[in-house]
């Protein structure tokens, strides 16, 4: 992957490589870019002083690896074909891509009529030197390109205050927890379909989904955000080079009715981006979506199991429960601290080895009925369960004849027992599992038991 970015004299990079980057600590890096065919081009790097050099093919095509060390910096890179070009005030730390659709891409100054709670503040505060912002520019194609568009910035309040404010809570918990600078690659857009969001060999294992006919342009322009490939073509594989340590991905508003494609399709997302970094089996975390008013004849209750089942099924996969974060009348919720903060604690913990920083809610572990009683047992749950003072609401109980009523539940040393005086013998069990709720089930770290059930019924 070759793209023409910044340029002095012979050597030219890439749009991702410039001043104030970071790069991904202890690992190989992959620099690359292009030169005069057939040039000895040179990388030295200031942290070690190391050189590395190779030579352009007959297209002007190069590309080296460079070792990283510990998290640090500023330092420069520099690259000679005899001409320098050098690359100022660059960290090595941790960088993570952030991705998805409009409540990963939602700034911190906020939308029209949206705002993000306490953002002036947090505007104010922002600035870092160790944190780093780089925003992909909006772009569509039905074929992979080689270049995108933007430029990494030091965090200030006039950078952050346009950068996605769930992926800057996340920067900011991980950087005052590990010390270390922090890279985030926003590449987001709203509205967008995951189809969208796949390479055109991974969408070909679909039989719902058809490629695109490049012929039908024009009459694909109006839905291009949500047609397949086209932002993966030009978002992200000019990226795929760039050593990442993983991924948060904050997507599903538009494809909710349908979770049982979903259920299919975003282990494909994730095992495509993976071949396509060749990184092994990175770290992907992903936000499950807020409960929301969805209209007649949709239960997100449905979506929202489903991404619980990938989170479980896949390695080093793992998901953001924000079942008590919703808006009944705002797709977009305002709370966006929520967010990137469980995104840094589900890194931190899992990514990062800290392991008294729980990383998940409370999940079913087992049912036991005696009688009319139904005892619920979780996991993550060491410390056992709380509501914060509030009555346990979202709990429901059905019999053979498959009609759920509203159970009274109540927490014990054990986990939850349940009943209702209208069903005798109970057989199955549902938490929250409706379009809107506000979650009330918690473990004592504060975080929420996702939506869940015990029967496998179509309603």
């Amino acid at each position: 992957m070759i793209i023409c970015g910044h340029a002095s004299g012979e050597i030219r990079l890439p749009a991702i490589f410039g001043d104030n980057m970071v790069l991904q600590q202890q690992t190989d890096v992959r620099l690359w870019g292009k030169a005069t065919p057939g040039k000895k081009v040179k990388v030295t790097t200031s942290w070690d002083n190391n050189g590395y050099s190779t030579v352009s093919d007959k297209n002007g095509n190069w590309k080296v690896k460079v070792s990283t060390p510990v998290a640090g910096g500023p330092y420069q890179v520099i690259f000679s074909d005899g001409k320098r070009l050098v690359l100022n005030n660059v960290l090595i730390g941790e960088v993570w891509l952030c991705s998805g659709q409009s409540n990963m891409g939602m700034s911190l100054k906020g939308g029209i009529n949206n705002p993000v709670l306490n953002s002036n503040e947090v505007i104010a505060t922002s600035a870092n030197e160790s944190i780093r912002l780089y925003t992909v520019k909006r772009n569509t194609g039905f074929d992979p390109v080689d270049d995108l568009e933007g430029s990494w910035a030091t965090c200030g309040p006039d950078r952050v205050a346009g950068f996605s404010a769930c992926a800057y809570f996340f920067a900011k918990a991980l950087q005052e927890t590990l010390k270390v600078p922090v890279g985030l690659i926003n590449s987001s857009w709203g509205g967008t379909a995951i189809e969208a969001w796949m390479g055109a060999s991974e969408i070909k294992k679909f039989d719902f989904i058809t490629l695109p006919d490049k012929s039908e342009t024009e009459r694909l322009n109006e839905k291009w955000p949500k047609t397949p490939t086209i932002l993966f073509n030009t978002m992200i594989y000019p990226l795929s080079d760039f050593v990442i340590k993983g991924v948060l991905w904050y997507q599903g508003e538009d494809n909710v009715r349908k979770p049982e494609q979903y259920e299919r399709l975003l282990p494909g997302l994730i095992n495509n981006w993976r071949e396509a970094w060749a990184l092994g089996d990175f770290p992907f975390y992903f936000a499950q979506l807020t409960p929301y008013d969805y209209g007649q004849h949709v239960n997100s209750a449905f979506f929202r199991e489903v991404q619980e089942k990938v989170s479980v099924r896949l390695s080093n996969v793992g998901m953001v429960c924000l079942l008590d974060a919703g808006d009944e009348f705002n797709i977009h919720p305002a709370n966006k601290k929520v967010v990137g903060s469980r995104f840094a604690w589900l890194a931190l913990s899992r990514t990062y080895g800290i392991k008294s920083i729980e990383s998940s809610g409370p999940v079913l572990k087992e049912m036991v009925i005696e009688g009319r009683m139904v005892n619920l047992i979780f996991d993550h749950a060491e410390k056992g369960l709380t509501s914060f003072g509030k009555d346990l609401k979202n709990f429901e109980v059905a019999g053979r004849n498959r009609k759920f009523y509203s159970a009274k539940a109540f927490i014990t040393r054990q986990g939850v027992t349940l009943f209702s005086e209208f069903v005798n013998e109970p057989v199955a069990v549902r938490y929250a599992f409706k379009n809107f709720v506000t979650g009330d089930l918690y473990n004592t770290a504060g975080i929420p038991a996702s939506s869940f059930r015990t029967d496998e019924w179509d309603q």
